[in-house]
């Protein structure tokens, strides 16, 4: 919606021009949101509203029209008043109750008078708004205007020709001496004056032909124009109501999924097969390789054609099957905490903050805690782990496929916690620490440690009691572009299972934050996941499609193959990161038809597909509670025997779980300010180093250290251990003091 808040002057504004209905004077135009209001010059006249940026510009440039003949007046409250046109509404302010009334009632005038004269044009068949503009009559009237403009063209060379001519004959008749030359050089310029006075005529009557034939199309093309333009509309909004007829649906199922899954559960298996083999999947996997799927049944082998990889729903084999988990996704054992206070209602602009920020980096925007949860990033990295049972399931597996399906699935559920989190996590403070130790309940503990401030980098280990160790190194790279921001972590994850041996390794994809200027935000997850089995070079390929209102797909989805070292296919992966992951694996492949831009499509025949990962409901009153799932709730829950740096005893997060979000931003800036100071200090000591020729000594975590991994040759900070040892002994002496 455009914005025009007009402010009338006292004057010279609102005079009366020279004809009946025109009025004009100087106005307050809204631009945009970095220029604000501009002055500018409106002028009401002949049915058309039009303003320039100064008087003088009426003579050459008109920076916008609006056409009264079909605009809408509404007027509101305090000197307000809204037109409406074509699909785009100007708001309107005047300076007073007075000057309102004045241009709402010569608006109103222009309106009726325009409407009153469009019925009576005279040209033939050209009553009314045109539906659909007749492409010959246009390209005829177009053919016309141009032959007429090549008369005028030619009638222009004859008029310099003949005036050239006429005066150089005055210029002789000037010089003449004999005054018996003059009667001869007299008739002259009298033959030449006359060309002169008809080749002008001519141009003078072809430029009427023109303007008048321009006059009788321009009331058409006018209306053609406007039909276009409602028509725009129309599907704009057409297409807005399509969408939000999609998210309640998506709402509605997403509240009550258990009605939709007793209907797929209560469905024979003979019949769940004949369904699938009528449903058609589509992709937009256009940077991979293409390729179809087919399910094969015992009685027949009816194919199911797509444009790249589908699949549905499963699991992949007894080694696979979840008995060690009841779905619930409860972290309640140990009588952990199932809720924190409710959100304050607090509204601030996101806007107002971050226009001056664009193309920054996000860290170092300074922002309140209002766009925040009560989460560090660190606390946010160890919230990878809520489905940490697909890695306890994979440890068991014996054939390293399978076991990357269950990896790759465990890289997708990462992002599942995501989908209505918009609020940004703290950025950790340089040496700040989070533990969580869930030996009883998982099997497992993490340990994360901030290594360092700018660019923000995090390490972080984990060492389960059921067959693995992960460990990871992210640097954050967040960007604002306006519209959205974009965070990109980079580094890789490695991911060791102590059984066979296998080291899986993976990065993260792109995640987007949508409408920050206006409108509700939401987050996308989209790119490319390449995990590779360093240890016998099996691959997965994972595509996050991007989210689209036009595309096909099903929103959020996730696609994907599962190759062994030699290159073969084997398994099909497809879900979404919000939901669920499947898998199905291949029989037989063979190579298609050509598919777009001449890409050869392969056809791959699967097994019917099994469930490799689905997410746990969300707790109770989660909207309320920043969408927390049951593991983030517990995070910030306070321990016996923390570390001094973990992340649960930092002040302004604390005081903003509990509400007190104007506390919690004095403190947030009393931290900051405090960790500058500290990195002055550095800098400060690194510089005197320099100058009496010492080794410049830099910042060194505590618990993690520089390290290249012997599989992968690459160098990391890994975990160099210590830590659960100083909490057994409780000789924190090691940490500084942070907070």
């Amino acid at each position: 919606m455009t914005e025009l808040v007009v402010r009338t002057l006292p004057s010279p504004s609102g005079v009366q021009g020279p004809g009946p209905d025109t009025y004009k004077g100087w106005l307050f135009k809204w631009t945009n949101y970095l220029k604000g209001y501009q002055r500018r010059w409106f002028v009401l006249s002949n049915g058309l509203l039009s303003y320039y940026r100064t008087q003088a510009e009426m003579a050459h440039t008109c920076r916008g029209t609006i056409t009264l003949a079909t605009v809408h007046i509404e007027v509101g409250d305090t000197c307000h008043f809204v037109l409406t046109s074509g699909g785009r509404s100007y708001h309107l302010k005047a300076y007073s109750e007075g000057e309102c009334q004045r241009w709402v009632s010569a608006l109103q005038q222009a309106k009726a008078t325009a409407t009153h004269m469009m019925p009576h044009s005279d040209d033939s068949g050209d009553e009314g708004p045109l539906a659909q503009p007749d492409r010959a009559l246009i390209q005829g009237a177009l053919k016309t205007l141009v032959s007429k403009l090549e008369d005028l063209s030619t009638c222009n060379e004859l008029i310099g020709k003949h005036g050239a001519a006429l005066q150089r004959s005055l210029s002789e008749l000037e010089d003449l001496r004999a005054p018996t030359d003059g009667t001869d050089k007299l008739k002259t310029v009298n033959e030449r004056a006359t060309l002169f006075r008809i080749t002008s005529n001519a141009m003078i009557n072809a430029c009427q032909d023109f303007v008048d034939l321009a006059e009788a199309h321009s009331r058409r093309w006018q209306r053609a124009l406007q039909y276009e333009r409602e028509q725009r509309h129309h599907l704009e909004e057409t297409i807005e109501q399509l969408a939000k007829q999609h998210n309640s649906l998506e709402r509605a199922w997403r509240e009550s999924p258990s009605t939709h899954n007793q209907a797929a559960e209560g469905t024979p298996e003979g019949e769940s097969s004949e369904e699938n083999e009528d449903i058609e999947f589509f992709d937009a996997m256009e940077d991979s390789p293409a390729f179809i799927t087919v399910p094969a049944d015992n009685h027949s082998q009816h194919r199911l054609l797509s444009s790249n990889q589908s699949v549905t729903s499963g699991s992949l084999s007894s080694n696979w099957s979840q008995d060690d988990n009841d779905g619930s996704g409860s972290y309640l054992r140990r009588g952990r905490r199932h809720r924190i206070p409710d959100k304050p209602n607090y509204s601030l602009n996101l806007w107002s903050i971050m226009k001056n920020c664009i193309g920054k980096e996000l860290s170092k925007i300074p922002m309140p805690v209002n766009f925040n949860e009560p989460l560090s990033m660190l606390q946010r990295l160890t919230e990878d782990l809520e489905y940490s049972e697909l890695l306890d399931r994979a440890a068991r597996c014996e054939s390293s496929l399978e076991q990357m399906c269950l990896v790759a699935a465990f890289s997708v559920s990462s992002y599942s916690t995501t989908i209505h989190r918009t609020g940004k996590p703290f950025n950790p403070l340089l040496g700040e620490t989070y533990e969580l130790d869930r030996l009883e309940e998982y099997g497992y503990r993490s340990i994360c440690e901030q290594i360092s401030h700018h660019p923000p980098a995090a390490a972080h280990h984990v060492i389960s009691q059921r067959g693995w160790t992960l460990w990871q190194e992210i640097t954050i790279d967040s960007k604002f572009r306006g519209k959205y921001i974009s965070i990109m972590p980079l580094g890789n994850i490695h991911l060791k299972f102590h059984t066979s041996g296998n080291h899986y390794v993976w990065s993260k994809v792109t995640s987007t934050v949508h409408n920050i200027i206006v409108g509700k935000l939401w987050i996308d997850q989209s790119g490319d996941i390449i995990i590779v089995n360093h240890r016998s070079k099996d691959t997965c390929h994972l595509k996050f499609s991007p989210y689209s209102y036009f595309s096909r797909d099903v929103p959020r989805k996730v696609t994907g193959v599962v190759t062994d070292g030699e290159g073969s296919a084997h398994y099909i992966l497809s879900g979404t990161w919000d939901d669920k992951m499947e898998s199905a694996k291949i029989i037989e492949s063979s190579h298609g038809c050509g598919g777009s831009e001449g890409k050869q499509k392969t056809v791959y025949q699967t097994l019917p597909p099994k469930l490799l990962w689905k997410k746990y409901p969300l707790p109770e009153n989660a909207e309320n509670m920043y969408f927390f799932s049951s593991l983030a709730l517990t995070l910030n829950e306070l321990e016996d025997g923390i570390a001094p740096t973990d992340s649960r005893l930092r002040p302004d997060q604390r005081l903003m779980e509990a509400g007190l979000w104007d506390e919690a931003n004095t403190e947030k800036q009393r931290l900051e300010e405090r960790q500058r100071l500290e990195r002055r200090k550095r800098d400060a000591q690194a510089n005197l180093a320099l100058e009496e020729g010492k080794e410049v000594e830099t910042y060194q975590p505590i618990w993690f250290m520089k390290r290249t991994d012997l599989e992968t040759g690459e160098s990391s900070f890994m975990y160099k251990g210590g830590y659960w040892e100083a909490k057994d002994k409780q000789d924190w002496s090691q940490c500084p003091a942070i907070f």
